[in-house]
């Protein structure tokens, strides 16, 4: 991508989000998306490419520290529990479910192995609800709704790679996973990112108090976002969850300062403008990427995937949180199916969508890919435009 390719693509992005200024339910991924699948039939955008390893190192970093840090501490505090056991007992249960269930609907659609039904399920259980969290707050001021959606997505994007990863390594003939080395590897990969990101976390936490000058406390939460991270992925653990958990630890540290609402500033002026660019520069991306796989005759079944996804995602989390009668009492059949419907795909399943382009050329990964591109495109559309109208319908 060029530099004048990326301006144009910011202008874009600045013309989307001014509108969307003006209407507050406006699905501002869904027109991204759609602008960029229209941008790859102009020759002049037709050679934009974008890597997995620019999604991952270059993206993400930023989307998920900025998410993090402004997640509200007491909100994490109240819905921790459900919170990881959904990001984590709750999203290994829908990869087993939503792949088995796609691999016995498979036959009279698509010719797909197991694995690759298990493949495509992992890739769909990330959930990424950017702009949804607001328009739940505001069209149905439920905050509790709102934490755990949001919680939930920022932590089950580490659990995701490390199930791709296994997944992707058996598809690719690269490894072999037995259930003790996967859940060994699972351990060790999430709690050394937690304990990388909870260290940095509170380690800037307390150098910043040392550093009055606004432009070097945001200086260095660009070196906590993108170094922690970095530091995690070159030592085997998950750069994801330190990015993560760093960014949730200055939440909690800033929680108890007195100078919070002055830190608070200080960072909210830089990382919203820069989350604002990045989720422009991605969606756009992600429309102009998707749009060469979404031409095949696969697309009934991509529907079929998209409802199964979430009537699965239903069914874990309303057993979930059954199951313990201290979530029963707080969230009902109504907060379940909202909290179903508003874990929308997005950029981590993009990401590992093209971890499987760039590991594999096969007829299959073909397949896998053009299914998952389609069924993340219809979860953008189809969800986003009707958060809004359920929040207000289901929670009263």
């Amino acid at each position: 991508m060029t530099t004048s390719q990326a301006i144009l693509l910011l202008l874009i992005g600045y013309i989307v989000f001014t509108i969307d200024k003006k209407q507050d339910n406006f699905p501002v991924p869904v027109i991204l998306v759609i602008l960029g699948i229209g941008l790859y039939f102009i020759p002049y955008f037709s050679s934009v490419e974008v890597t997995e390893k620019t999604i991952y190192h270059v993206f993400l970093p930023a989307l998920l520290f900025t998410s993090a840090y402004q997640f509200p501490a007491d909100g994490f505090k109240k819905n921790a529990g459900i919170i990881a056991f959904l990001a984590t007992v709750g999203i290994m249960l829908t990869v087993a479910l939503l792949g088995g269930a796609i691999y016995a609907l498979s036959g009279p659609f698509v010719s797909i192995s197991f694995l690759g039904a298990l493949l495509i399920a992992s890739i769909l259980t990330p959930t990424d609800p950017v702009s949804v969290v607001s328009i739940i707050k505001s069209a149905a001021g439920d905050e509790r709704v709102a934490d755990v959606v949001e919680g939930e997505s920022m932590i089950n994007d580490g659990t995701s790679i490390v199930i791709f990863s296994a997944l992707a390594g058996m598809f690719t003939g690269s490894k072999s996973v037995g259930v003790l080395s996967f859940l060994g590897e699972f351990l060790l990969v999430s709690l050394g990112g937690v304990l990388i990101g909870v260290l940095f976390g509170w380690l800037m936490a307390k150098a910043v108090h040392f550093t009055h000058h606004r432009h070097y406390q945001v200086m260095l939460s660009i070196v906590l976002a993108y170094g922690t991270f970095n530091l995690a992925e070159a030592i085997g653990v998950s750069g994801v969850l330190a990015t993560v958990f760093a960014g949730i630890m200055l939440s909690f540290e800033y929680g108890t300062a007195e100078r919070e609402e002055h830190f608070r500033e200080s960072l909210d002026g830089f990382w919203e403008i820069a989350e604002m660019s990045l989720l422009a520069l991605l969606f756009l991306l992600i429309g102009i990427q998707a749009a060469k796989f979404l031409i095949f005759d696969g697309w009934l079944f991509a529907v079929i995937i998209f409802a199964l996804s979430l009537f699965i995602r239903f069914i874990v989390i309303l057993a979930s949180t059954q199951m313990f009668s201290e979530w029963r009492h707080h969230i009902s059949w109504r907060e379940s199916t909202l909290i179903s419907w508003s874990g929308l795909k997005g950029s981590m399943s993009v990401y590992l969508i093209l971890s499987i382009y760039s590991q594999s050329s096969s007829g299959d990964a073909d397949l896998i890919i053009s299914l998952s591109f389609a069924a993340v495109l219809i979860s953008l559309v189809v969800q986003s435009l009707g958060v809004a109208p359920l929040s207000k319908k289901l929670i009263k």
